[in-house]
């Protein structure tokens, strides 16, 4: 059941959820050092991680789902739902590594700012001084902080939300492949179905949740939202990113079987 061929999947699982969920700690240094444009044009190195773990952990499920077909897995479930847990356990890590990276990325917006283009700025940061500098930025989550997220009201609409769009984007691309593992006979339509669940999880992101995220920090960069309000915010939809992965537990075999249905009638 688990396996050097499910272990590996799992630690693409972490890297890309650890990369998405970092990607708010260079918005918070954007905001912090009041250079928003350059910290989301920094994102694309977190992108970068993400994407190319993402190219690279394909293959190795698909060849999960081929074992299962042929008979040689019967565990294939239980195997998808340790590659949720992987996501529930990289987004836990960026949780634990959020403090320090809010830090280090609101230096890195500094350097790149100095620096004029990524590569640059990353010769610079390779810099065995800066390196060493580096660990005076480390900074472990404190029970303070988590007093703070609980403090002045959290943005339940808005975590309601991202809990939805996570749990979706975590389940989707696995329900379609369980469901070419159920419905073999449209195992090509079934695994090409992502589209149906995630669609959902985009029109959501991109109406509801991410002008509102905009909208609150145009408001913090004029001053009319306190920096700490922000913090709050965006250690609230880091949590909620978390019991996203979990509720994706449960959308599994559900949207599974969903998939299957819709494509017995195309």
């Amino acid at each position: 059941m688990f396996s050097l061929s499910l272990a590996i999947p799992m630690l693409f699982t972490m890297l890309i959820h650890a990369a998405d969920s970092l990607s708010y700690a260079l918005r918070l240094g954007g905001l912090r050092t009041r250079r928003i444009a350059l910290a989301l044009s920094l994102s694309g190195i977190l992108l970068l991680v993400s994407r190319t773990s993402n190219m690279a952990q394909g293959p190795m499920v698909g060849n999960l789902v081929d074992t299962a077909t042929s008979g040689g897995n019967s565990h294939f479930a239980v195997q998808l739902h340790w590659l949720m847990g992987a996501a529930t356990a990289g987004t836990a890590i960026a949780i634990l590594c959020f403090p320090t990276m809010v830090k280090l990325a609101s230096r890195m917006v500094v350097h790149f700012e100095a620096a004029g283009s990524i590569p640059a700025m990353v010769r610079g940061l390779l810099n065995g001084t800066k390196i060493r500098n580096a660990a005076y930025y480390i900074t472990p989550p404190s029970w303070k902080m988590a007093k703070r997220l609980v403090q002045h009201g959290m943005p339940r609409r808005l975590m309601t939300l991202n809990v939805a769009v996570t749990a979706i984007y975590t389940t989707g691309v696995l329900s379609s492949l369980y469901a070419a593992y159920l419905y073999p006979g449209q195992a090509v339509a079934a695994s090409q179905s992502t589209g149906l669940i995630n669609g959902i999880a985009t029109i959501l992101l991109t109406i509801l949740i991410d002008p509102r995220i905009s909208l609150l920090s145009d408001k913090s960069l004029r001053g009319e939202i306190r920096l700490d309000r922000m913090n709050q915010i965006y250690g609230c939809m880091l949590v909620s990113r978390l019991f996203g992965t979990l509720v994706a537990q449960l959308l599994l075999i559900p949207f599974a079987y969903w998939i299957g249905w819709v494509v017995s009638w195309m």
